[in-house]
């Protein structure tokens, strides 16, 4: 703007009063409201993990030993059978390996191999969760173990678990029994009621 202009523009200007501007105000929506809606969406960010259907927690707990020995068994298992798993007799019909799988990695594939197996009717799987660090001057580092151990008895379908033999992982993998799911049981009434039929001709 050349300085005549400039000139003219300032002289044509030089009345004029500005505006009063008046606060901003989002209407509608209070302050507190807004921060109460903005601390329950962080609450469940942190505390829904059930939104994806899985039930395993992911909350924070004390890691266990690298050589402890875990073991279950839920009332009802008879000990034989329990004897058998815990000696390593079961041959296992799938297996899932969780070594360098972050914390929530190995709680969705956890969840989802469980689910999967139960459904195909497997009923001994085995699961290899390592022993955590092996330096000797950091004893309970075994983090994902620890995992396993508490998600293992949330799961109502697993019936029991051990710690494997030493060729099959000792204290870094454990051998899970299963319950039957609902085919697997029907078919045992057929197959059941069939002979009863069969032995009655």
């Amino acid at each position: 703007m050349a300085d005549n202009e400039r000139e003219l523009f300032e002289q044509e200007m030089s009345d004029v009063v500005p505006l009063k501007r008046e606060p901003r105000v989002i209407s509608g929506i209070a302050k507190d409201d807004r921060d109460r809606s903005l601390e329950h969406r962080r609450r469940a960010a942190v505390t829904d993990s059930n939104l994806d259907g899985n039930p395993l927690s992911d909350r924070e707990i004390v890691p266990l030993d690298p050589w402890y020995v875990l073991e279950f068994k839920r009332p009802g298992v008879q000990s034989g059978v329990f004897r058998k798993l815990k000696q390593g007799r079961y041959d296992y019909e799938a297996r899932l390996d969780m070594h360098r799988m972050t914390v929530a990695v190995a709680r969705r594939e956890l969840f989802d191999f469980i689910s999967e197996c139960h459904q195909l009717g497997l009923r001994s799987i085995m699961l290899i969760h390592g022993k955590g660090e092996r330096k000797p001057e950091r004893e309970k580092s075994a983090i994902l173990k620890a995992y396993v151990d508490i998600w293992l008895r949330d799961l109502e379908v697993v019936q029991a678990f051990h710690s494997a033999r030493p060729q099959h992982g000792g204290t870094g993998a454990v051998y899970i029994l299963l319950r039957k799911s609902e085919d697997s049981k029907r078919a045992n009434r057929e197959r059941f009621n069939k002979g009863r039929l069969s032995g009655t001709t």
